[in-house]
């Protein structure tokens, strides 16, 4: 039995390191693996510099949630590889080189498992789909019809765009729904204080100078006393009311609840709307133009739109065109689309370029969606505005009555 001294890191990002005993290099690897690290760095060591446990010892990396995965890291990853095949150099020196430089420990650990199972004579695909949780069904059925068609570096390219343009388009909408909701949090915040803090103060001494308080300060007086001395059954039964929510809207009839609550809500339900059509636009036309035929490529996408009940939709869009249908026949029957749209779609299909058209459609639903989210933010920040404006407005003119009462009574 040899030793290999080993750094690793485990599913929850939290880096590792020790000594394990194998016959060789492969089987320490494999060890490793049925143990849930992902190694970064292993290398055969003495006997006497071997430990005598193989037990791993927590290596400090700082914040542990800073070593997660996000989808720009992956979006990055998948660019940078593009770049690499693209100049001819084989996958698993690509991943290797990729992996080496990658800063985040995880996404560093997994890259390397990649490499390695490549090399074992795993194909790229199927050591990209090991590890879903960073590598979803689009992604690994594009590289899968890469591999096949011997276009793996158009098809890595086309991917990289697609991630790029979908973190773009939720980086935009981030960014507008950040002041609407810095107001209504800070809001919340300023009259959550005043009721529980400052309030209850002046009340007791208001109360000690007047015997009766006008109805504006009764009303502010019994709030601001149900919240200071029941704060924690609130707070508990909010938190009660959100877990529990949380919790239904992860089963299957919870979230298809929550689906068409989605599609309903006004203003917003149109929003919703565009955003998941024209991600459904978007990735099938990148799936029709990296070589997936129509019918499979409709299944990836009711995968992966983002909403069962347009999925359903979409499920029944593919079984009319199993039987032979053209794409835009069964998108007029079921009106997901607008006519024009679907019209857009008709002459792709009779001029060949369909994958064009239905990118040309995913930029019109974009458009309209970042149209509609503007619309409704314009709206939305100054109505929270005179929401916050008028709770704290009641506040002062319920603490300024009595002042007005008292300073009356004494002329």
């Amino acid at each position: 039995m040899n030793s290999f001294r080993y750094q690793a890191v485990q599913t929850s990002g939290t880096a590792v390191e020790g000594v394990i005993e194998a016959e060789d290099r492969r089987s320490a690897l494999q060890l490793l693996g049925q143990r849930g690290l992902f190694p970064s760095n292993l290398e055969a060591c003495s006997t006497n510099a071997a430990t005598t446990t193989s037990t791993p010892t927590t290596k400090s990396v700082g914040f542990s949630f800073g070593q997660s995965v996000g989808r720009k890291q992956v979006t990055a990853l998948t660019r940078e590889m593009a770049a690499l095949l693209g100049a001819a150099i084989p996958i698993p020196q690509a991943l290797e080189s990729l992996g080496e430089e990658e800063e985040n420990l995880a996404l560093r650990a997994v890259v390397l498992q990649i490499s390695e199972a490549v090399r074992k004579g795993e194909s790229f695909s199927a050591a990209l789909g090991n590890h879903p949780q960073l590598f979803g069904t689009l992604y690994v059925s594009m590289i899968r019809v890469g591999e096949e068609a011997g276009v793996l570096p158009k098809v890595m390219n086309d991917l990289a765009d697609l991630l790029e343009h979908e973190d773009e388009v939720r980086g935009e909408v981030l960014a507008a729904v950040a002041y609407p909701m810095f107001v209504l949090c800070f809001g919340f915040i300023t009259v959550g204080v005043l009721l529980t803090v400052v309030l209850p103060r002046l009340f007791g001494m208001l109360q000690e100078m007047l015997t009766v308080l006008p109805l504006p300060t009764l009303i502010l007086l019994k709030v601001s006393s149900a919240l200071h001395q029941h704060w924690f059954v609130i707070i508990a039964g909010t938190a009660a009311v959100v877990g529990g929510s949380w919790w239904y809207l992860r089963t299957p009839g919870g979230a298809l609840a929550w689906d068409k609550i989605k599609l309903k809500i006004p203003l917003m339900g149109a929003v919703f709307q565009s955003a998941a059509l024209g991600r459904f636009a978007r990735t099938l036309g990148t799936l029709v133009r990296s070589g997936v035929s129509l019918l499979p490529a409709l299944k990836i996408v009711e995968n992966t739109i983002g909403n069962r009940v347009l999925a359903a939709q979409i499920a029944r869009v593919a079984e009319e065109t199993r039987g032979g249908d053209s794409l835009a026949a069964p998108l007029r029957k079921l009106g997901i689309f607008p006519r024009t749209v679907v019209q857009m779609i008709a002459v792709g299909e009779e001029s060949g370029k369909l994958d064009d058209m239905l990118l040309k459609v995913a930029d019109i639903e974009e458009r309209h969606m970042r149209a509609r989210t503007k619309t409704l933010i314009s709206l939305l920040a100054p109505i929270l505005i005179l929401v916050v404006g008028a709770l704290v407005g009641f506040m002062v003119i319920a603490l300024l009555l009595p002042i007005f009462k008292m300073s009356r009574a004494i002329h």
